[in-house]
């Protein structure tokens, strides 16, 4: 995954004020997951893109960095 996706994931979490561990939580994943993921040294699953997408209210697209 693309430098833009761990900003836009961490920037996201932030604006929700929720922490590593409730997002985790939100998703059904591993808090250590979510840091993997904002790190870039994991890529979440396109399951897991779905409902990240759904859960901050944006597109795959704007998650993946594809549009602004």
């Amino acid at each position: 995954m693309n430098k833009i996706f761990c900003e836009r994931l961490k920037e996201l979490r932030l604006e929700k004020g929720l922490g590593q561990v409730a997002l985790a939580k939100a998703l059904d994943v591993g808090k250590s997951v979510i840091s993997l993921w904002e790190l870039g040294k994991c890529e979440p699953t396109l399951s897991k893109l779905v409902s990240m997408a759904k859960f901050f209210g944006v597109t795959i697209d704007y998650l993946a960095g594809l549009e602004d």
